[in-house]
């Protein structure tokens, strides 16, 4: 099984309506998940990025919340305009 070199998780978290803390899903992450996705299988880069959707990473106030491993680089307030960086 080929392992691939970096991990990328997405959090999709939806919490209730007028939660304080907000969620990324009702930020828009399901569209950065999908677009990211589509963008790693365009760009050939399949066998060594896997992008998964995730449950809460325990950001969602700060916007849609994205963690790159094995750096443990995490970014929060994530856009479809930050994707191509």
């Amino acid at each position: 099984m080929a392992k691939p070199e970096r991990h990328v998780l997405v959090c999709l978290n939806v919490r209730p309506p007028g939660n304080p803390k907000g969620s990324c899903g009702e930020k828009g992450s399901e569209e950065v998940f999908d677009t990211l996705k589509r963008m790693v299988k365009q760009r050939g880069l399949g066998d060594r990025v896997i992008v998964n959707r995730t449950n809460c990473l325990k950001h969602c106030s700060r916007g849609i919340t994205v963690a790159v491993y094995p750096e443990n680089v995490w970014y929060a307030g994530v856009t479809l305009a930050d994707l191509d960086e």
